[in-house]
């Protein structure tokens, strides 16, 4: 596997100019380039709030990501760090720095929403970012995580749940990144009630909800629903001043021991929580994330933004899930022909000698396919590759047969140049000569079977060459005056039975060959099924270990909703609870396996018989000549 990319600086993933979102190539060229699992920490929040030196210290420098130390935003769009993951072998650590929201020169603010909305569908770890304490006013300015629901669809189907929003916010965890809030210039004691709390502390009382059914009521809890139901990790992080004002202008320039000691201990403490507890950056279901198909995620999710419409999650991942399992089969495709190509030397001596190494090829691929394929519900890719692969092992019979005639052609030639210039120079042509051909020829037959490596076509290609000396046997037999016709009859009589039997033995040998296909087919289709039953499995596991996390945190927040007295929401979440249980439920039935094993089940059941009747009719066909 590749060494985790390192770029010397950041670049920009997503344009932000004129209103217009678009995709940086040169960005997307690089995380095409990572092709192991990726962990994307997104950092949102206002302009000015100094959110890239949070980032900077993530990536452990002190310049990176542009500072500015005016009133306008100077990140524009979304820019990209790529890094490798402290302690982490063989991951990347994929900063994203977004443009500060609320920028008043900007005008048109509605790019700010699909800004943050970007930032919760490509992260793994959600980093907002803001100044002072958290009020009204700071709740006010998070109205963007109100809307996420407007700006973005879970499900496509139409079969799926019409309550949408936070009554259907189980269907977003699935999808969202945990969440911090880092709260900048924090100048109050951590106090309540008279006992000191937590920083963790201080945000869950801030996100209490207020009794009532006003517009005001609403209008106060809307935000706090959204960050209780739709980011159940949440992390508090507050920090000092890093220095004085009148120095915070040049804050990259300053070295950690200008800073103020509270301040670097925080940002330390902060930087430790992000690499230790941010995740990889997975699908539903599990499967991870890698800066290859991150890539593919920003292209979609930008694209559909573009063109006005609402990016959809379970979409999204489906089209991901059909260009990677496309990706999946030709990257087998190309194990499988290397590992042919290293080691199968042809011709081979046997049929089950080439169906050997086909086997492990074929089995070394599949697992190539299955460690990437996700999301192939009816085994359509998997069916592809399986008879794709059977096509190429066929190939390769074709290829191993046509090198074995070849080289026994040629070898039978070079044997019988003697035979061949007797028989122009009329040797034969005499009394007894016909036994002296015979003779001959069965010296020629007898030195061919001494020869090693001829292959698969030994026994056909020396059944055609006697079949091509037949008539000239004849012809030297009729005319040998040293036998009376009697006996020449006896001699061809029992020439065309040795022919016969020869001729039979080569069609017995066919026969075995076609069975011995049609072994390696049934194996084939075995190791299919059970290489996808473990694949099932994982995934079976994977889906009740979502569905489990999902239930709990829909459980504890049904358990602080009933703290606080909000029943109504407490039976909404415990819906919500139930309809997880029913689905984990459905999971762990037997019959789950069969259903997602159908497509592959049903190729087989399709498949099989119609190869052991092909040949059947091969063999009949064969016998019927004899």
């Amino acid at each position: 596997m590749a060494a985790p990319v390192r770029m010397p600086k950041p670049t920009c993933l997503i344009q932000n100019q004129e209103g217009r979102l678009s995709v940086c190539p040169e960005a997307l060229g690089v995380l095409r380039s990572i092709r192991h699992p990726v962990v994307v920490v997104a950092i949102v929040g206002l302009y000015r709030t100094g959110k890239s030196y949070l980032m900077n210290r993530l990536a452990g420098k002190r310049t990176g990501f542009s500072l500015g130390s005016t009133v306008q935003a100077n990140t524009k769009g979304i820019w990209m760090w790529c890094v490798p993951y402290p302690d982490r072998k063989d991951q990347t650590l994929v900063l994203l720095d977004t443009e500060g929201l609320g920028d008043v020169d900007k005008g048109d603010t509605q790019n700010d929403t699909w800004i943050f909305a970007l930032a919760v569908l490509l992260s793994s770890t959600l980093v907002y970012n803001s100044m002072g304490t958290i009020d009204q006013n700071a709740m006010d300015q998070l109205h963007y995580v109100t809307e996420l629901t407007e700006r973005i669809k879970a499900k496509a189907s139409p079969g799926g749940s019409a309550r949408g929003g936070l009554e259907d916010s189980s269907e977003y965890l699935r999808f969202f990144p945990s969440f911090a809030w880092a709260l900048r210039d924090f100048t109050l004691q951590l106090e309540l009630n008279g006992r000191p709390i937590t920083e963790d502390e201080y945000l869950e009382n801030a996100l209490k909800l207020k009794k009532g059914d006003s517009p005001d009521v609403r209008l106060f809890n809307l935000p706090r629903k959204c960050i209780r139901f739709f980011f159940p990790t949440r992390k508090c992080f507050i920090f000092d001043r890093p220095t004085s004002r009148k120095n915070l202008h040049r804050l990259e320039q300053m070295e950690e021991r200008e800073l103020e000691p509270d301040f670097v201990e925080q940002a330390d403490r902060f930087c430790n929580y992000i690499f230790w507890t941010s995740k990889e950056k997975t699908l539903p279901g599990g499967h991870v994330v890698t800066g290859h198909l991150l890539a593919k995620l920003v292209e979609t999710y930008v694209e559909t933004i573009s063109s006005g419409k609402v990016p959809c999650m379970e979409s999204a991942v489906l089209a991901l899930a059909k260009m990677e399992n496309a990706a999946a089969v030709e990257e087998a495709l190309a194990r499988y022909g290397g590992l042919m190509g290293q080691r199968l030397c042809l011709p081979t001596e046997s049929v089950p000698e080439l169906l050997g190494v086909h086997a492990e090829c074929e089995k070394e691929a599949l697992q190539v396919f299955m460690a990437r394929a996700f999301k192939d519900d009816a085994q359509r890719f998997q069916v592809k590759l399986m008879k794709t692969l059977d096509d190429r092992k066929e190939e390769f019979c074709r290829r191993n047969e046509q090198e074995s005639s070849q080289r026994c052609q040629a070898l039978l030639a070079s044997l019988s140049v003697g035979l061949e210039e007797k028989v122009r120079s009329g040797v034969y042509s005499r009394p007894k000569g016909h036994r002296q051909f015979v003779g001959d020829l069965k010296d020629v037959e007898g030195r061919y079977r001494q020869e090693p490596k001829k292959g698969v076509m030994a026994e056909a290609a020396l059944q055609q060459f006697l079949e091509s000396k037949e008539a000239v046997g004849r012809a030297i037999l009729q005319s040998d005056t040293a036998l009376s016709e009697k006996e020449k009859q006896m001699e061809e009589a029992q020439e065309q039975a040795v022919a016969a039997q020869r001729e039979k033995e080569v069609l017995r040998q066919r026969q075995a060959e076609l069975e011995q296909k049609m072994q390696d087919k049934q194996r084939s289709y075995e190791e299919n099924i059970q290489q996808l039953k473990v694949k099932m499995e994982q995934d079976r596991e994977q889906l009740l270990e979502e569905q489990k996390k999902m239930m709990d945190s829909r459980l504890g927040e049904q358990e602080a909703l009933l703290r606080e007295g909000f029943q109504k929401e407490a039976k909404r979440m415990q819906e919500e609870v139930q309809r997880l249980r029913e689905q984990s439920a459905s999971v762990k039935e037997p019959s789950w396996m069969e259903k997602a094993m159908d497509g592959l089940l049903t190729v087989g059941s399709l498949f099989l018989p119609g190869i052991a009747g092909k040949a059947v009719g091969l063999i009949s066909n064969l016998f019927r000549r004899l």
